[in-house]
């Protein structure tokens, strides 16, 4: 039955996570809209949208993970049908933002894909975007469009404060993840240490140095994504190395691509706490592994969106 204080609202998905769609409908007590995400025989992204949308707000909820450009396609498809269909607004509800990592010109005759692609979503027609955790905040600057960054950490130390660990220290597991590991600290009310390391290539890193002290601590290491799982795991191995009692990691988006469930099983990782901004699918389920929702972080920010309340205070008490 629909909830009468969303009349004017539409949820929509394409393919990239239809559960968490189906997860965030049933928190706000609406049914998604109907639209159908298919591909031509050449492949080509064909979208169909089986109900009116005149006047209405529309939600496209859509990861833009693995197959990443297939993923992107579907939104701007759909925004551009939505908008033909006279939608009076199209709002990207993006729980992970792909391409994140290329963000800036690293070296010379580099592209800013990140830029790139918020460009497209901008010439597509989309109003609004909500996202969680984007890899660097300032990429909110490249969309000419409002933009609510969401936060996935107060769900990673909610969990960790009920699991009631002792001795413990967040650590970072780079300089960028600084600010991010100390507001995991602050509400745990536990000190941060940083590892120093360095990236000779892509998806490959190399420990240096620690700074704090963890030893005989229980560490949590804290970051945006785990990729090919290469630095949380050597991470973890270094904090044993030097003294650590354990090992937990956790982080908002489950990219999990080539060896990483492979490297996590023969890592001295106790548990990996996961979002469910990307799916997981089932073979990539260990059990040293736990996946905790953000369908209830959404539902909100939709809601206050919609109905014109300030989204940051979801944040000010942690």
């Amino acid at each position: 039955m629909m909830n009468e204080a969303y009349s004017n609202l539409k949820l929509f998905t394409c393919n990239s996570n239809p559960e968490l769609a189906e997860e965030i409908a049933r928190h706000m007590g609406v049914q998604l809209g109907k639209a159908t995400v298919t591909k031509f025989s050449d492949g080509e992204i064909s979208v169909s949208i089986w109900e009116s949308v005149r006047g209405r707000d529309c939600y496209i909820i859509q990861s833009t993970n693995n197959p990443v450009n297939d993923h992107i396609m579907e939104l701007l498809i759909m925004t551009d049908a939505l908008k033909r269909a006279s939608a009076r607004s199209v709002n990207a509800v993006i729980p992970y933002y792909g391409y994140a990592r290329q963000d800036r010109k690293a070296k010379a005759r580099d592209p800013i894909t990140s830029k790139l692609v918020a460009n497209m979503m901008v010439a597509a027609g989309i109003d609004r975007v909500i996202t969680m955790d984007l890899h660097a905040p300032q990429i909110q600057g490249y969309f000419d469009i409002p933009v609510d960054h969401m936060l996935g950490q107060p769900i990673l130390t909610d969990y960790f404060q009920l699991k009631g660990l002792e001795d413990m220290v967040v650590v970072s597991p780079d300089h960028g993840s600084v600010t991010r590991a100390r507001n995991m600290a602050k509400p745990l009310h536990v000190p941060i240490a940083i590892i120093d390391k360095r990236r000779p290539e892509p998806n490959k890193s190399e420990i240096m140095n620690i700074i704090g002290n963890i030893e005989g601590k229980n560490c949590i290491i804290l970051d945006d994504m785990i990729d090919t799982a290469g630095t949380i795991c050597n991470a973890a191995q270094a904090l044993i190395d030097l003294g650590a009692k354990s090992v937990y990691a956790c982080a908002t988006h489950a990219v999990l691509s080539g060896p990483a469930i492979e490297r996590i099983e023969g890592s001295v990782i106790e548990e990996m706490v996961l979002l469910n901004t990307i799916p997981v699918p089932e073979e990539k389920k260990i059990k040293r592994m736990t996946i905790l929702s953000v369908g209830h972080i959404f539902a909100e920010t939709i809601s206050r969106v919609y109905n014109n309340k300030p989204v940051s205070s979801m944040f000010e008490s942690d």
